[in-house]
């Protein structure tokens, strides 16, 4: 047989999509896996699904052999260990100038340490983000590679093809910058991901607790909000899974489902990073702590005998100004969210000198990955207008939106809260808000007190300086007058 293009290791859901889709756009791809299995049944699919141009291989070095030099091979394996452990058996027969594209979700600095360690090998390295889960793979990710722009443009061409494509913008994949940077924006992409889950969920909460909206009504009304700003694949899927009835018997399976929150670690990587670059994300923050509390199942039920009342206020709602009010809410808070992962990868960006573009970002979410939305349009265009953009809140446009919807939003928080419903997304994202806008906090009494007791000093508002107070002296020197 000729020489394939590129080759694939690692034939998990995710990795025979890529390859599927890979070979649908006409490039031909050498797979291999090292349960043999997998392999076979890649093959099976890809002569199902069109006789595509896909030859498997049950042995490493038939199937490095079997690829075209420079040698372009892309791996989808579980982050960690069998990345290095993948990597050591391709790099074996691999020879000077080919490349390893990492596509899973790795942490940025095993990249940036992987980049270097097959930079004296001789060979290339990417890591590339991809998100659109097993769908997107097949049909059209979100792809985010970052590292050696070399290896960039040798994959480059199908990239462009395999990615999704939007008619207004393009292909869904653009060259993000050295090192991991790649890896480190698909993770704060996943942090932003889980607060627009978070909100969603706290939307449908109040509604259904406070509003008291059947699966149907919710199914309608998250259609309906599909159509207008808030048009996006997440809205979108959750007014499919309103729809869904149980097999099991005649009710609606969302209500079947344990309310309990799995996860595999990239937002909690998002918070661990904001807080170590100094970054207030708090939006995102909320969405992993609701995860954590998801998951005390056991002690919530028996909080529950424990706290037993009727935490309602017996009020009558409007249910129509209830759901234009949480519709008007959940927008507002989601600009919160995206704010906030923008500012992490800004601030990163900086630290690292990536020279990251925002607008750019933005543009590649927009199809293909799951927090695609109308909306990421309107935050490449606030990028496009203002490059050193501080924050997306004070976007002329973003910031009339938000003053627009306040009033709604203030109104939605009360309601849950006087109702005992917990909101913690749209309550950080208020907070975050009205904390943003201030030109005075309540940080000066902070200051006051870590002076006090640890001597940290302070500055002023009308002289310049560093300043200390024996404030506990003083105190007493004035309670002895």
């Amino acid at each position: 047989m000729a020489l394939t293009r590129v080759g694939l290791a690692g034939l998990a859901v995710m990795g025979q999509n890529l390859a599927l889709n890979i070979a649908e756009k006409g490039f031909p791809i050498s797979v291999y896996n090292r349960t043999t299995s997998k392999v076979d049944e890649t093959v099976q699919r890809a002569k199902a699904e069109g006789n595509l141009p896909l030859y498997g291989f049950h042995d490493p070095a038939s199937f490095v052999n079997s690829i075209q030099k420079p040698r372009v091979v892309i791996m989808l394996v579980k982050a960690g260990a069998p990345v290095d452990q993948t990597i050591a058996t391709l790099a074996a027969h691999l020879e000077q100038g080919d490349c390893i594209i990492d596509g899973g979700n790795e942490w940025y600095e095993n990249t940036e340490r992987r980049e270097k360690a097959m930079e004296e090998r001789g060979l290339l390295y990417l890591g590339m983000g991809v998100s659109g889960g097993e769908e997107g793979a097949r049909n059209g990710p979100s792809l985010m590679p970052g590292g050696s722009f070399e290896a960039y443009k040798y994959i480059e061409d199908i990239l462009l093809k395999v990615a999704a494509q939007v008619p207004d913008s393009g292909p869904c994949v653009t060259y993000v910058g050295k090192g991991g940077s790649g890896n480190f924006v698909k993770m704060v992409h996943n942090g932003i991901e889980y607060g627009d889950m978070q909100l969603i969920a706290e939307a449908y909460d109040v509604l259904k607790s406070v509003g008291k909206l059947t699966n149907s009504e919710l199914q309608q009304v998250f259609s309906e909000w599909n159509k207008g700003e808030l048009l996006s694949f997440l809205i979108e899927i959750t007014a499919d899974i309103f729809g869904i009835k149980d097999d099991q018997g005649d009710s609606y399976l969302v209500d079947k489902v344990l309310d309990k929150t799995g996860m595999k670690g990239t937002g909690k990587w998002t918070v661990q990073q904001a807080a170590e670059l100094s970054v207030a994300a708090p939006t995102i923050e909320a969405s992993l702590d609701s995860r954590f509390l998801s998951g005390l199942k056991d002690e919530r039920v028996k909080a529950s005998k424990i706290f037993q009342g009727d935490y309602s206020t017996g009020l009558p709602v409007h249910k129509a100004q209830l759901i234009e009010d949480v519709r008007q809410a959940l927008y507002a808070s989601k600009i919160c969210s995206y704010a906030q992962g923008m500012n992490i990868i800004k601030a990163k960006s900086s630290e690292k000198g990536w020279g990251l573009n925002l607008g750019e970002l933005a543009r590649i979410w927009k199809g293909g990955c799951i927090i695609r939305a109308i909306f990421l349009d309107r935050i490449k265009k606030a990028y496009d207008r203002n490059s050193d953009l501080a924050n997306l809140l004070v976007d002329p446009e973003f910031a009339q939106e938000i003053m627009d919807r306040q009033a709604a939003w203030r109104r939605v928080v009360c309601l849950a809260i006087n109702n005992g419903v917990s909101t913690p997304g749209m309550s950080a994202s208020l907070a975050y808000f009205d904390s943003y806008r201030r030109d005075r906090l309540p940080a000066n009494l902070v200051q006051a007190q870590r002076d006090y007791f640890g001597a940290h000093t302070y500055e002023r508002v009308d002289m310049p300086g560093s300043f200390h107070t024996e404030w506990f002296k003083t105190a007493r020197s004035n309670s002895q007058n």
